[in-house]
């Protein structure tokens, strides 16, 4: 079996180890170009390219043209995978290898589709959560899945430590599917379309809290679901408050790291 892998950030880069140190590594992978990174801008590889080195080829394109085609036809593929790739990718390309692409996406589909699955089920206050392996076609998260599994969301569960145990599901999950998919021994099937729910890309609105007129609840899934980015924020003597940590404990929030414009952050123990 031979696959192509699309993904740019962390959350595609741990999905990717899992299936390296399965030995199932792919012929090539695709990731965004180097990007500036930083305050000092600091031309930075995407996490994924920097995952492989040198050990697998990395195609970087600006744009997805005759000449990445034909870059992507040179390996002769089965079947490409993507995780957080970061662009749009045109029909052609989910197209060209004989079995499709294959997603990953981090939710129960069809619950939880779009750009913010992870953030958004700690916002909603739900339990459970999981990991999706679908076909893509050409609407958004739509396509049959090929195979899930769940996982439990604990209370201490942050955006970071839930991305890094789904991707790891996911890994896993990819390991075991992607094989009996080729070989077709897995029969995707159609999602529920009537059950689906869009997520949106959080903005730095949506991520500031009031602490004396927001629910205490509220406040907490913010905290936990938007660091590292936007970042729950308030005010506070009128100066910019960033909540980097806190507790809910007797339906009263209890602040554990703060940081206040312009200096570094700071242990609380702060009761609101």
């Amino acid at each position: 079996m031979k696959y192509i892998y699309f993904g740019t950030p962390d959350f595609a880069a741990d999905v990717l180890q899992e299936l390296i140190n399965a030995d199932m590594p792919p012929v090539a992978v695709v990731t965004n170009p180097d990007r500036p990174s930083g305050r000092k801008k600091i031309i930075t590889p995407p996490a994924v390219k920097e995952l492989v080195g040198q050990s697998i080829p990395v195609l970087q394109p600006e744009e997805l043209d005759q000449s990445f085609a034909q870059q992507l036809e040179s390996f002769d593929a089965d079947v490409f995978v993507l995780a957080a790739y970061g662009k749009i990718l045109p029909k052609w390309v989910v197209e060209m290898p004989t079995k499709g692409m294959v997603g990953v996406h981090p939710s129960l589909l069809p619950k939880y589709r779009g750009a913010t699955p992870i953030q958004s089920v700690i916002m909603a206050g739900e339990k459970e959560t999981g990991t999706s392996l679908f076909v893509i076609d050409e609407e958004v998260d739509h396509g049959p899945i090929l195979n899930q599994e769940k996982l439990l969301i604990e209370d201490t569960d942050t955006y970071t430590s839930l991305s890094d145990k789904l991707a790891k599901l996911s890994g896993q999950l990819l390991i075991k599917t992607l094989p009996e998919y080729v070989k077709e021994e897995i029969a995707p099937h159609v999602q529920d379309h009537d059950q689906a729910t869009l997520t949106n890309k959080f903005q730095t609105e949506d991520a500031e809290v009031d602490l004396e007129k927001d629910d205490p609840i509220t406040i907490w899934r913010k905290v936990r679901a938007l660091n590292p980015e936007p970042g729950a924020y308030t005010f506070k003597d009128g100066k910019r408050m960033k909540i980097l940590e806190a507790e809910l404990k007797d339906n009263r929030l209890i602040l554990k790291k703060i940081q206040f414009a312009g200096d570094k952050p700071k242990e609380v123990n702060e009761k609101i």
